[in-house]
């Protein structure tokens, strides 16, 4: 059975809220977030078989690619999302699983969600 935002997992409800990306973007965006969904579901995917490496990688090309279909509407708020993607990878990559969560409740503000994430998938 496929995940699911019931979950309580921060990384796809923000693969479910990129869809609001679209309807301020327009249509064009509509590729590029598909591609950013499947790259965080790819993640948890990688995750849940323990690949963390794998996963990391995934979650670092995902928010690449939303990063660049931000810097179309606003050139600063994609920097600072590859800087808190980039500080969530080295977070993680190195147990600091507090910082990787700061780092996630950031992202999920940004995407509008003013709840910080309590779980711990990580």
């Amino acid at each position: 059975m496929p995940p699911s935002v019931n979950d309580d997992n921060s990384f796809l409800q923000l693969a479910e809220r990129l869809g609001e990306l679209e309807v301020v973007i327009g249509p064009k965006a509509g590729p590029v977030i598909e591609q950013v969904r499947s790259g965080l579901l790819e993640a948890m995917a990688c995750r849940d078989r323990g690949d963390m490496s794998a996963a990391l990688a995934a979650i670092q090309r995902a928010m690449d690619k939303l990063a660049a279909l931000i810097t179309e509407l606003d050139p600063q708020e994609a920097s600072l999302m590859r800087v808190v993607a980039q500080h969530f990878t080295r977070a993680l990559g190195a147990g600091l699983k507090g910082e990787a969560k700061e780092a996630v409740n950031v992202m999920k503000h940004k995407a509008g969600d003013p709840k910080d994430d309590e779980g711990n998938q990580w």
